[in-house]
């Protein structure tokens, strides 16, 4: 079964859940505010994509963060900033097993079968 990692009040992921429940795709349902990350999801997620871009540098989060954790951002400083922050991931992330999808635009998910 598929996993689709969100936060629950992110318009871009309730329209990622909108598109998989029209297209009756089950999935299980991960909120990264309220579920958390542990460390070997982590890992499962960044060998589908690469930890730089894993971080989602247009979130509230990142731009609340101090300056200096926005430096010298390497792989290891994002698995840490991610750790600490499970929100900094981009969202919505679909993990569908051998793949993982980041972000959502309309007809991402045309070719995904029940």
């Amino acid at each position: 079964m598929a996993t689709l990692f969100v936060i629950k009040n992110c318009d871009t992921c309730r329209k990622a859940r909108k598109t998989l429940d029209e297209k009756g795709l089950p999935y299980q349902l991960h909120d990264l505010r309220e579920d958390g990350l542990s460390a070997a999801l982590l890992e499962h997620i960044l060998e589908h994509i690469p930890a730089l871009e894993a971080i989602n540098r247009r979130s509230t989060t990142w731009r609340n963060l101090p300056e200096e954790d926005k430096q010298d951002i390497d792989s290891n400083k994002v698995r840490a900033l991610i750790m600490a922050n499970p929100t900094l991931l981009k969202r919505p992330l679909l993990d569908i097993g051998d793949e993982i999808r980041v972000g959502y635009r309309d007809g991402d998910y045309d070719d995904l079968k029940g």
